[in-house]
């Protein structure tokens, strides 16, 4: 298998994070590769129209994208505990918990490219409507880290993955300040999943 990397992209964390935790990392290759949305990698553009990481190919040759389509993917490879449930309500908790962790992600990556923009086309109303996005789903994790759910659950779950991801990346580029801030279980969560051997091997870095 191959997958397009880079360093600082936090969705290649998760499907990189997933990878390790399922034991099937080795069995794939990392394609460095720098993209914008404004200059998208040529390589990358051949095998996914949407010229976004991460891009995953199967050993048969197929090109799978997203991070929710790429987790799925390997979640059928390995011979451990799945990280997906496979049916009923705890399949929904996980998949729900996923879609908080990635869309707080989304909005905050729009963020980030309205910063990279010349000052004069900077909308702050745009990026204060994506801005709201992200402290609800911190509000709403922050509930969830108070009791049983399946962001505390014991056994590790993609929802789980895709949060840790997402916050560190808030870590990483503070495009919503410290997201510690009003949110302490929140922050204590995330303390203790952040020392997990594959977020520690997969700390962004420019």
């Amino acid at each position: 298998m191959r997958v397009f990397w880079s360093s600082t992209s936090p969705f290649v964390r998760k499907v990189t994070v997933f990878a390790l935790e399922t034991g099937l990392e080795p069995r794939i290759e990392r394609i460095p590769v720098k993209t914008m949305p404004t200059t998208p990698d040529p390589e990358l553009s051949a095998c996914n129209p949407l010229s976004k990481m991460p891009s995953l190919e199967t050993d048969d040759g197929e090109w799978l994208y997203d991070s929710r389509v790429a987790c799925e993917y390997l979640d059928t490879l390995h011979d451990r505990a799945p990280l997906i449930p496979r049916d009923g309500a705890p399949r929904f908790e996980v998949l729900r918990l996923q879609a908080v962790g990635d869309g707080a992600l989304d909005a905050g990556i729009l963020c980030r490219y309205e910063s990279l923009r010349p000052a004069a086309y900077q909308w702050s109303v745009w990026t204060d409507a994506q801005l709201g996005k992200v402290h609800r789903c911190l509000d709403l994790l922050e509930r969830a880290a108070k009791g049983p759910s399946a962001l505390t659950a014991d056994a590790l779950n993609v929802g789980q993955i895709a949060v840790g991801c997402m916050l560190g990346w808030l870590d990483f580029r503070m495009v919503a300040g410290d997201f510690r801030r009003g949110h302490p279980e929140v922050a204590a969560w995330y303390e203790r999943f952040s020392e997990r051997p594959s977020m520690r091997a997969t700390v962004p870095y420019e």
